[in-house]
C-alpha cells in the first residue's frame, strides 16, 4: 500500500492505486504508519487553523524504513526542510523552497472546498501565478504581476483577480498554469518508484536515573539559572509564535540545525531547531510584533538601565 496525503493540489481521480488521505495535519503521518505503507506521498497539508504535520513524525517514518516523498504544497516545504535527513523532494516548488527562491509558506496557500466537494481549489496559489507569469510574460511585466499578486490575501486571490492583473497588451498570450498539479503528479510518480529504506536502529534513551543525575549536575553548575531562564524565554517566544500562526522559513531551520550540530540528540533536533528559528523570527520582527513594539535600540537602552552599577557611556 502507498499512502498519499492529497487535497486541492490534484483531483483524486489522478491518484488511482494510492490509499488517499486528506491534507495532513499534526499526527497524521504517525497514524498512517499504522497502515504499514511501503511509501508515503506528502502533497497537501493544513497550515493555518490547525497544527501542521510535524517534522518528527516524518523522521519516524524514515526511521521505520518508509520512504517519504514530498512536493507541490506542504510536501514541498517539509521536503526542503528535511532533505538532508532523508526525505525526498521533487518538483519545481520543492526546488524553489530548497534554493531560497521562495521562503514563505503563503506561496502555496489557497482557499479550497471541503472533502465533500473534492477539495476543489477556490483561489490561485502564488506559486501558480509566479510560474505562469515567468512563462507567459516578459521579465519586467512578470515581476510586476508577481509583486501585485503577492499583495492579495490568499483567500482573495481568485482566478478573476489574477487575470485582472495581466497587462492588457499581454492578455492574449497569458494562461494560468497549474504548477501545483504538475508537481503533485511528479510526487505520485516518484513515490510509486520509491524503494524501502534501511530501518534506522534507535539508540536506547538513557535511564531516568541517568537523566536525573545529569540534570542535577547541570543545575548545580555556574550559570545554570541564566541557562534555565534563556530556555524558558525561547520556549515561550516559540509558543507565542506558533499561536500567531508563524512558521520559520526553510533556511532559518537549516541555520538552527547547523547551530545545534553535535549538541542535540536526534529526537530533540527538530523541536529545538524550530524553537530557535521561531525565537529568532520573533526577535527580528520585534517592532512589528506589538503595537509600538520595541526597536533593538530601545531594548538595549532598557537592558542597560536594569544592569546594576552600569551608568552607560560617558561623553
Amino acid at each position: 500500500m502507498i499512502v498519499a496525503f492529497l487535497g486541492p493540489s490534484l483531483p483524486a481521480r489522478e491518484a488511482k492505486g494510492f490509499h488517499l488521505l486528506p491534507p495532513a495535519r499534526q499526527g497524521d503521518v504517525w497514524r498512517a504508519l499504522g497502515l504499514r505503507p511501503r511509501a508515503i506521498a506528502l502533497i497537501d497539508g493544513v497550515f493555518e487553523a490547525q497544527p501542521s504535520v510535524w517534522h518528527r513524525e516524518i523522521l519516524d517514518a524514515l526511521d521505520a524504513g518508509v520512504p517519504v516523498v514530498g512536493g507541490a504544497s506542504m510536501g514541498a516545504l517539509r521536503a526542503a526542510e528535511l532533505r538532508t535527513l532523508g526525505m525526498t523532494g521533487v518538483g519545481r516548488i520543492f526546488r524553489w523552497y530548497r534554493d531560497g527562491t521562495v521562503i514563505d509558506d503563503a506561496e502555496v496557500a489557497l482557499l479550497h472546498a471541503d472533502a465533500e466537494h473534492g477539495y476543489r481549489a477556490l483561489t490561485v496559489p502564488l506559486v501558480n501565478v509566479r510560474w505562469s507569469a515567468q512563462r507567459c510574460l516578459p521579465p519586467r511585466a512578470a515581476k510586476r504581476m508577481i509583486e501585485a499578486s503577492s499583495r492579495l490575501f490568499y483567500q482573495e486571490r481568485t482566478e478573476g483577480a489574477v487575470l485582472d492583473l495581466v497587462p492588457a497588451r499581454f492578455r492574449g498570450r497569458f494562461r494560468l498554469i497549474d504548477l501545483k498539479a504538475e508537481d503533485a503528479r511528479q510526487v505520485l510518480r516518484a513515490t510509486r518508484a520509491a524503494r524501502p529504506r534501511p530501518v534506522r536502529p534507535r539508540e536506547p534513551a538513557p535511564s531516568s536515573l541517568v537523566r536525573r543525575r545529569r540534570l542535577l549536575a547541570t543545575a548545580q553548575a555556574d550559570g545554570a539559572g541564566e541557562m534555565a531562564r534563556a530556555g524558558l524565554r525561547r520556549a515561550l517566544l516559540a509558543g507565542w509564535a506558533r499561536e500567531l500562526g508563524l512558521r520559520p522559513a526553510a533556511r532559518e531551520l537549516e541555520r538552527a540545525r547547523a547551530q545545534l550540530a553535535g549538541n542535540a540528540a536526534p529526537d530533540d533536533l527538530e523541536r529545538l531547531a524550530e524553537e530557535i528559528a521561531l525565537e529568532e523570527l520573533v526577535l527580528a520582527h520585534a517592532p512589528r510584533m506589538l503595537n509600538d513594539g520595541p526597536s533593538p535600540e530601545e531594548a538595549l537602552a532598557a537592558e542597560l538601565r536594569t544592569r546594576v552599577g552600569h551608568r552607560g557611556p560617558r561623553s
